[in-house]
């Protein structure tokens, strides 16, 4: 029996445990450097935080090597950039958002979407709007209720900031031929 995996893998026999391959470690971990290269060196400010990298490599991570490795890949490298870059108390609630993002994204675009035109922009919004709306309950907690509403705002921009470089880069990517080869690449190995 074949049956595909979360990633859109083919996988014989579904009884047997799929072994983690060291390709797909080394692809997430070089991912999860991105993510927080990208989110804690390449900053922009705002009002009320900083636009990053960061969100466009989690959605480039999903679109090209799929849900799985592109949450692990967003949750790592973003608690990453929180703990590193001093904000430690939004270290586990960026792990859990990011990696929410990324798994609403891949079942959209990998799996209901799948090859459809849209797919990659479905699933970033949707991803999207729950994460502004999953740091805003954070934020109610952490700041309170009207300072976490005034900041809706600037997390809506960072958010959508991410969307669209990554679907930018993601676009030269396709019609470069580079996405598929990078995808083929990575499920050859």
């Amino acid at each position: 029996m074949i049956r595909i995996n979360g990633d859109g893998n083919k996988m014989k026999n579904s009884g047997q445990k799929k072994r983690i391959r060291t390709s797909d470690i080394t692809i997430t971990a070089a991912m999860a450097a991105l993510v927080f290269l990208g989110t804690y060196i390449f900053k922009i400010p705002t009002i009320s935080g900083y636009i990053h990298l960061g969100d466009c490599m989690i959605l480039l991570t999903v679109a090209l090597f799929g849900m799985k490795k592109g949450a692990a890949a967003g949750a790592i490298g973003g608690a990453l950039a929180d703990l590193l870059g001093g904000f430690f108390y939004w270290a586990a609630p960026t792990f859990l958002i990011k990696c929410m993002w990324a798994l609403v994204m891949g079942a959209i675009m990998h799996k209901a979407l799948r090859n459809r035109k849209g797919a990659f922009l479905a699933g970033a919004i949707v991803g999207g709007v729950l994460q502004v709306a999953a740091y805003t309950v954070v934020r109610v907690f952490i700041y309170g209720p009207s300072t976490a509403l005034v900041e809706v705002p600037g997390l809506a921009v960072q958010t959508g900031a991410g969307v669209v470089l990554g679907f930018a880069i993601y676009k030269v990517l396709a019609k470069s031929g580079l996405a598929v080869r990078l995808t083929r690449r990575i499920a050859d190995s």
